[in-house]
C-alpha cells in the first residue's frame, strides 16, 4: 500500500498564501516523480507541479504565473506545494501523486499524462 498523505489546506483570502505538504514512505519517494494534481467543483482534475524527488528538477504547467512553487524534502520525504497571491480560482482540492517504479513516463510528460498513486486530497478554499 503506497502512503501519501496531504496537509496543510484550508481557506484563505484571496491574495492570501498556502503551503501544502504531502509525506511519502521511502519506497514511492526516492529518486521518482511525484507532484500536484487540483480539482475544482465540477471540473476535471489538472496538473499543478510535478518534480523529481532525485534532483529536484521542477515542472510546471503553463498557467501558474509564477505563484506556485513544487519543492521536496529529502530528509523528511516529503513534497510541498507553496502557493501565493492566491485567487478564488485556485478553490480545489488539491491532490499529490506518485509515479510507479516501474513506469517509463518522464516525469515533465506526467502533467499530462498524470500520477499513478494518489492522496485523499487536501481543499483548499480562496474567499473572501
Amino acid at each position: 500500500q503506497v502512503r501519501l498523505e496531504e496537509s496543510g489546506g484550508g481557506s484563505v483570502q484571496p491574495g492570501g498564501s498556502l503551503t501544502l505538504t504531502c509525506a511519502a514512505d521511502y519506497r514511492i519517494y526516492d529518486n521518482n516523480c511525484m507532484g500536484w494534481f487540483r480539482q475544482a467543483p465540477g471540473k476535471e482534475r489538472e496538473a499543478v507541479a510535478t518534480i523529481y524527488t532525485g534532483d529536484g528538477k521542477a515542472y510546471y504547467t503553463e498557467s501558474r504565473e509564477d505563484r506556485i512553487v513544487i519543492s521536496r524534502d529529502n530528509g523528511r520525504k516529503l513534497i510541498e506545494l507553496h502557493m501565493n497571491r492566491l485567487k478564488p480560482e485556485d478553490t480545489a482540492i488539491y491532490y499529490c501523486g506518485a509515479r510507479r517504479r516501474d513506469s517509463s513516463v518522464l516525469c515533465g510528460e506526467s502533467l499530462v499524462r498524470g500520477l499513478d498513486y494518489w492522496g485523499r486530497g487536501t481543499q483548499v478554499t480562496v474567499s473572501s
